[in-house]
């Protein structure tokens, strides 16, 4: 069986990372979360699948921004929700996207 590619990655853009380290979301209704995700897309952070909110989750739902990557301290991957695809190919370099990395590709879900 051949894993599919993520076909989303010409969306990502050139943003700047933001240094949040909290879900905002969560903050305003009182709730607490596990880790944070980054839309690569526009930048949005939100808390990940393992928390109560699932923020992060809802903007993909809310705006179809398909990719996102982890911004928890010791995780390095992106997630394509529709493509249901994990993989750590791209890097951030002084806070922007400067490239892919060959392809490492997994089946599963994220947190």
């Amino acid at each position: 069986m051949v894993d599919k590619v993520c076909l989303h990655k010409d969306q990502i853009k050139d943003f700047s990372q933001k240094e949040i380290t909290v879900c905002e979301e969560c903050i305003k209704v009182g709730d607490a979360w596990v880790n944070l995700r980054q839309c690569f897309i526009c930048g949005h952070v939100g808390c990940c699948d393992s928390s109560k909110n699932k923020h992060a989750t809802k903007h993909f739902k809310a705006t179809k921004h398909p990719i996102m990557k982890s911004v928890t301290p010791g995780e390095e991957f992106t997630w394509c929700y529709v493509d249901t695809k994990c993989t750590s190919s791209f890097y951030i370099k002084n806070s922007h996207i400067v490239s892919q990395r060959e392809p490492s590709i997994f089946v599963g879900t994220t947190t």
